[in-house]
């Protein structure tokens, strides 16, 4: 099975989350992912390479953002995760590191 790796902003958000269900659909989201990493949506322009995949829960929408690198085989890593509101410009601001 494909290797799936957090980098600091998506392993802080999700280890904070309380709402066991959110969890749950971030669980499956990333199962998802994990089984076919074009189920996001690729991005562009600043963001080209990186995939995004929308979560709907309690009337909000969460980003999942992602990558996909190889190294023998294929690994996901999952770069951050969060509300929708200001996300990519999060997203930019922690690639631009």
């Amino acid at each position: 099975m494909t290797e799936v790796r957090f980098l600091p902003p998506a392993a802080k958000y999700l280890k904070k989350l309380k709402d066991k269900r959110l969890k749950e659909l971030f669980k499956n989201a990333i199962d998802k992912i994990r089984e076919d990493y074009t189920a996001g949506e690729a991005k562009t322009g600043d963001l080209s390479g990186v995939f995004g995949y929308d979560i709907y829960y309690n009337k909000t929408n969460y980003e999942l953002a992602y990558t996909v690198e190889y190294q023998n085989d294929r690994i996901i890593v999952i770069i951050m995760a969060g509300t929708r509101e200001n996300f990519y410009e999060q997203l930019k601001r922690y690639m631009k590191r």
